[in-house]
């Protein structure tokens, strides 16, 4: 038997309720502070451009902030999410967490190597296993995307896309936009 602690989701309602983010994956916690303005920004647009898309279409719902329980230690709270209506109408459980993978991911980059290294790699594992078809890295920073696809069982880069690029999808037929949107020319 291993000595190494694995946290599950039960052990989230016991950690308090002080504005930071727990995670938990391969029963693993990982915590993060507030979000900053950039990162919100960046969030609230790209959510933003995605309803409105997903309103038009029909097609599903984005959602900013979405708790994902894929089991009891992997629970994870991406930044955006947009998820087909048909996976939707299977993927909720009676707390309405989402138990099922999104089609698409975004994640947006805090500051910080440990960050960075969470989301670029640990949660891009995460979702290739679960089956996310696409994961998009927002670096606010750089003002870049990079964009993660599906390939037979793995999420692999597909493109960076800058400031002066378009983020488009064949997951979103007809989306379309402009990198530079999201992010915040001044504070």
């Amino acid at each position: 038997m291993s000595d190494t602690l694995r946290w599950t989701t039960a052990d989230l309602a016991a950690l308090p309720d002080n504005g930071n983010r727990y995670e938990i994956i391969e029963g693993e916690l990982y915590m993060s502070r507030q979000p900053s303005w950039h990162h919100q920004f960046a969030c609230t647009r790209l959510g933003g451009f995605l309803a409105d898309w997903s309103e038009a279409t029909g097609l599903g719902v984005a959602l900013v902030v979405p708790g994902v329980v894929f089991d009891d230690d992997d629970n994870v709270v991406p930044d955006v999410v947009w998820i087909s209506h048909a996976r939707l109408a299977t993927g909720l459980d009676a707390a309405g967490h989402l138990t099922v993978a999104p089609e698409l991911v975004v994640e947006v980059l805090s500051p910080g190597l440990a960050n960075t290294e969470r989301d670029a790699e640990i949660k891009r594992k995460l979702y290739s296993r679960r089956g996310v078809q696409e994961y998009w890295l927002v670096d606010w920073q750089r003002q870049q995307v990079t964009v993660y696809r599906r390939e037979q069982a793995a999420l692999v880069v597909h493109a960076t896309l800058f400031a002066a690029d378009e983020i488009t999808s064949p997951l979103l037929p007809g989306f379309a936009c402009a990198v530079r949107r999201l992010f915040a020319r001044e504070v």
